[in-house]
């Protein structure tokens, strides 16, 4: 193994080690707004793909340029959605609306209970005096 594929491993192993012991201490309260950093950094790798697939020669070099290309646009797409469904969940929801108020009858001073699809003069009969839907006259 050659000193600067050994260089390269261990920096990456030192990276991981430190990027994990980091990211497991963020409180919960700080991970929507590093999050929106970290994709912002993604942008840089989407960038940075971009121009690797600029330096490509040969199929390989297409082949593997594609791949980081996709893997880089996977990665910034999938980042502001997951910020996006995270913010969703500190938005305040509107109050649920009370349910239809009943209204007097006036023929027969009775409560009656709004109906569905407008009033029963709106409603088709079938002539027989009863309606079409199946309700009583």
């Amino acid at each position: 193994m050659s000193m600067e594929l050994f260089f390269d491993i261990t920096t990456f192993v030192l990276a991981l080690l430190v990027g994990f012991e980091v990211i497991s201490k963020v409180p919960a309260t700080l991970h929507t707004p590093l999050m929106s950093a970290a994709n912002a950094i993604h942008g840089v790798v989407f960038i940075g793909a971009l121009i690797i697939t600029a330096a490509a020669r040969g199929p390989f070099g297409y082949t593997i340029a594609f791949i980081a290309m996709v893997l880089a646009g996977m990665n910034v797409v999938g980042g502001y959605a997951v910020t996006d469904r995270m913010l969703e969940m500190f938005k305040v929801k509107p109050a649920p609306r009370p349910a239809a108020e009943a209204v007097p009858n006036s023929e027969a001073g009775n409560i009656v209970p709004p109906q569905a699809g407008g009033t029963p003069s709106d409603r088709a009969t079938d002539g027989t005096g009863s309606r079409t839907n199946g309700g009583a006259a």
